[in-house]
């Protein structure tokens, strides 16, 4: 009779809400488990249904009402469980879905620890961030600074609102906790003894209410076995279970990430300021783990990089003059998607046709995407999906028509001919900077050869005259971050040279790196005019045969590639000859027509 007055009190308070008459701030968050931000939830609950979900947290947590037992269904496979307002047969049916899954964990079955999206998306065992886990304890114990007794803490990320308003932005977990314990849910947080190597979750406390509004809920049992971890708490609980560890010190992340310049923010919760803490030994010792894959990372990254690879391949046989350049885009997501999995995207996508390929980061929000690719059109076109937050980065560079000019194939060879050298060359000890410097004397050599530049191969060179033409740099490190950590570790300095100086990576090449191989040749007029005007400069530029080129864009060919024992292995699966490019565009369109589909 209890409950079934709580429910009615709510349903009349429901009506006040869903009239204007009751509001609540108290913020109600999503269960997410997709892996991405800056997006709204599609799943969201119309406005009035969210103030009230709101209220019914506020609440019911502050008066301890619950509802009645067969709210929480024994009957489903739950996302979350309570166990306080459980029933005794729900409770028991979780326990036994959680033992179940324990045991086939250690046997390694089908129902072991894992992330899958769907039944045709990659599996990813939990065992892969066990395997992380185990990485970073090792290389901690190796150093003389670490006393015994230690404990690694981390923060997960959290939910954030779009402004002022309740809608929540989808949530994608932070990379480094993503990268030790592969947890989908935000405001959580992480512990490793590193003595033993035990590894605590300490999530969010959900009120029974939360199984009305987002589904049922899972209890910390559940929890730990789908996680693959020695034990769960609630995270309110953390002061006192952390305290009674009794760490000698407590090691928290914090450091500057040398791509962004932005800091890593440390676990911070009340009570953490009364024990031992150290900000100094884990950020750089947890970014060299990141910078060297395991086995099962880069099974990962080649399953991320097949899907992004057959997207790009459906958008080329798609692509048609008439058809804007966001239409291709959302190809592109739809094909990783549907396909793969990759609810979103490693990075906002840029598709840039004509003039807009030679734009480096165009498909913002102020350029977005939103030009009508024209006949003659070169696209340049690089997106890359993202699974389980880990990275892909691919560009793709074609003709809107399926056939290559013959200028547009002088632009174009020229740039594969860079990227064939740099993977020709690339093995362990070979410093990325001269990686980047020959990417510039291949394709220098290239266009100085089609009439573009003009005098000797070294003296343009030492002019810095490929800056002009490809002012990035030659690729980054990419694993869980599109352009992930450990680029520049402590010691190395960015060069100041044109071209360098934006080179994202200035470390020699270890085996198990994964790295973007990605030269480009672009036309930009702010770049090219003070060239012109240049007399030292200038005596390398043919402006005649220039004015040919400009406006029309830019190439750019990005591939994703491990480093090998030996060599390296090229992750990406697309056409990148002139005659594969025009061979898959001619087979579009005897699938699809000439019309745009």
């Amino acid at each position: 009779i209890s409950s079934l007055m709580s429910l009615l009190v709510l349903l009349r308070a429901g009506r006040k809400i869903l009239t204007g008459h009751v509001s609540s701030s108290v913020s109600c968050r999503f269960a997410a488990t997709s892996t991405s931000s800056c997006l709204p939830s599609s799943a969201r609950l119309n406005s009035p249904h969210n103030n009230l979900r709101r209220f019914v947290r506020s609440s019911f947590t502050s008066t301890n009402r619950s509802l009645p037992a067969t709210v929480i269904s024994p009957n489903v496979t739950p996302r979350y469980r309570n166990m306080s307002s459980s029933s005794s047969s729900s409770a028991a049916a979780a326990d036994h879905a959680a033992k179940r899954q324990k045991t086939s964990a250690a046997a390694g079955g089908d129902d072991a620890a894992a992330f899958q999206l769907g039944p045709q998306t990659f599996r990813v065992p939990m065992s892969m961030h066990r395997e992380n886990r185990q990485r970073l304890v090792s290389q901690l114990k190796q150093l003389p600074a670490l006393p015994t007794g230690a404990l690694v803490l981390l923060e997960g990320g959290k939910l954030v609102n779009r402004y002022d308003t309740d809608v929540e932005l989808l949530f994608r977990q932070e990379s480094f906790f993503q990268y030790l314990f592969g947890v989908k849910e935000p405001s959580a947080y992480g512990a490793i003894e590193v003595d033993s190597g035990k590894t605590h979750l300490f999530m969010e406390r959900l009120p029974a209410e939360y199984a009305v509004w987002m589904g049922a809920i899972e209890g910390t049992e559940s929890m730990r076995a789908r996680y693959g971890v020695d034990a769960v708490h609630y995270a309110d609980t953390i002061a006192e279970v952390v305290a009674a560890l009794q760490p000698s010190k407590v090691l928290l992340l914090d450091g500057v990430n040398s791509d962004s310049g932005l800091r890593a923010k440390a676990a911070e919760y009340e009570g953490l300021a009364a024990l031992p803490c150290d900000k100094e030994l884990l950020y750089p010792t947890l970014v060299e783990c990141r910078v060297i894959k395991s086995k099962q990372e880069l099974e990962l990254l080649r399953a991320v990089n097949r899907v992004s690879s057959e997207a790009h391949k459906e958008v080329m046989r798609r692509a048609r003059p008439g058809m804007a350049e966001f239409e291709l885009e959302s190809r592109f997501l739809h094909e990783t998607y549907s396909k793969g999995g990759c609810r979103f995207t490693a990075y906002t996508c840029i598709c840039g046709s004509g003039n807009n390929g030679s734009v480096l980061h165009y498909g913002h929000q102020g350029a977005a995407n939103d030009k009508v690719a024209k006949d003659g059109d070169m696209c340049l076109f690089d997106m890359g999906g993202e699974y389980h937050c880990y990275a892909s980065d691919i560009t793709c560079s074609f003709p809107v028509n399926g056939k290559f000019t013959d200028d547009q194939k002088i632009v174009y060879n020229a740039v594969k001919a860079a990227n064939d050298a740099v993977q020709a060359a690339m093995k362990p000890g070979v410093a990325w900077k001269d990686m980047h410097r020959l990417s510039e004397r291949a394709m220098a050599s290239e266009l100085l050869k089609a009439g573009l530049l003009c005098g000797e191969l070294d003296e343009l060179c030492k002019h810095h005259i490929p800056a002009l033409f490809q002012p990035h740099g030659l690729g980054h490190l990419m694993g869980l971050d599109v352009h992930d950590v450990g680029g520049y570790p402590a010691g190395t300095q960015r060069s100041t040279e044109p071209g360098l100086k934006s080179l994202r990576c200035g470390r020699t090449l270890e085996a198990g790196m994964v790295i973007t191989v990605e030269p480009g040749c672009y036309f930009i007029d702010v770049l090219l005019d003070p060239a012109l005007a240049d007399p030292v400069k200038a005596q390398f530029l043919n402006a005649d045969v220039l004015a040919r080129f400009r406006g029309t864009g830019g190439v750019r060919i990005e591939d994703d590639v491990i480093v090998t024992p030996t060599g390296c292995e090229n992750m990406t699966k697309v056409p990148r000859s002139v005659e594969e490019i025009e061979a898959l565009m001619a087979e579009g369109r005897a699938m699809y027509g000439d019309g745009k589909q």
